[in-house]
């Protein structure tokens, strides 16, 4: 498992992922159903990007995210929203 504590270093890990899985920037943004200008921000580490769209590329290159140091979350509990509103 790959500690990120910074968009940069998620940039890096996911590029070093595309790497080694053999993908072009091209290849991984028509598998993630993004473009190519995403990944190569994404990649660069820029701190903007779309939470959504970040998840579809982790998934697309077969990773997943996992919360660690977090209190357990009860399965009634992750829904949209999480009882929290504004």
């Amino acid at each position: 498992m790959t500690p990120i504590q910074s968009p940069q270093q998620l940039g890096r890990a996911l590029r070093a992922a595309r790497k080694q899985l053999g993908l072009t920037q091209p290849q991984l943004a028509l598998a993630a159903g993004v473009g190519v200008r995403f990944i190569v921000d994404l990649e660069a580490g820029k701190p903007t990007l779309r939470l959504e769209n970040v998840l579809r590329v982790i998934y697309a290159l077969g990773g997943e995210i996992r919360l660690c140091g977090l209190p357990s979350v009860a399965a009634d509990d992750q829904g949209e929203g999480g009882g929290h509103g504004a």
